[in-house]
């Protein structure tokens, strides 16, 4: 998986748990959560509420997250929670679109095995940090039952995947890896096992297991197992 944030900077049924269970006036959402970025108070309201959703994801995970719950830790009203984001899967749709946003860009060292031991250092440090890594586990969770929360998730990982894969291209054109190399499928083979760790052991991996999965996904691009079949 791509590089995650080290910061929070961070689709579905027809009721998933947590969905409000009550009409609220103009419940329906103006626009796709996600694809307006206010500013003003309305900046402030969004920030607040992402943030309590991330929270009660964290702490509860996502069976717990409610919109009129996520309305009184924000200090914000529930109207404005419903008309706003609608249903909790466009609330964790959005605030996946915040954290690709916020997440820390990439890190260019000249040298593939640096970029990709930056890359799996980000990737454990995300998973280590306490609220980051139980967050991650409760979107992900929630992903394999809930069609638009595994939507907003594959678009989470598109962002991250896009703002590293520079660094295997430029890897190819100074002559590190072969031509044709698929910088996308090496990027995704540096945070895989250490997802997989994380989701299998319940525990985040150490960083001698960050290095372990950056050298191995060295060895592999630059032995063309990444090259692109024609």
């Amino acid at each position: 998986m791509p590089a995650e944030s080290g910061t929070a900077r961070p689709s579905a049924p027809s009721a998933p748990p947590g969905t409000a269970r009550h009409g609220e006036p103009g419940s329906a959402p103006s626009a796709e959560p996600g694809t307006v970025r206010p500013g003003g108070r309305t900046a402030r309201v969004r920030a607040a509420v992402l943030r309590a959703a991330g929270d009660v994801l964290a702490e509860q995970g996502f069976a717990h997250l409610d919109l009129a719950d996520v309305a009184r830790r924000a200090e914000v009203g529930r109207t404005t929670v419903y008309r706003r984001w609608g249903s909790v899967t466009g609330l964790v749709a959005d605030l996946l679109a915040e954290m690709a946003e916020e997440s820390l860009p990439r890190t260019e060292t000249g040298s593939l095995l640096d970029d990709l031991r930056a890359n799996a250092a980000l990737v454990r440090r995300t998973l280590a940090d306490p609220r980051q890594g139980a967050l991650f586990r409760a979107v992900i969770a929630a992903a394999t039952c809930d069609d638009r929360t595994a939507g907003a998730l594959r678009r989470f990982y598109e962002v991250r995947i896009a703002e590293w894969a520079p660094c295997v291209e430029q890897a190819v054109a100074r002559g590190e890896a072969p031509a044709g190399t698929d910088a996308a499928a090496v990027v995704r083979a540096v945070s895989a096992p250490l997802y997989y760790t994380l989701l299998t052991t319940g525990t985040p991996p150490g960083a001698p297991a960050a290095d372990q999965a950056a050298r191995a996904a060295y060895a592999a691009a630059t032995a063309g197992v990444y090259v692109r079949e024609t």
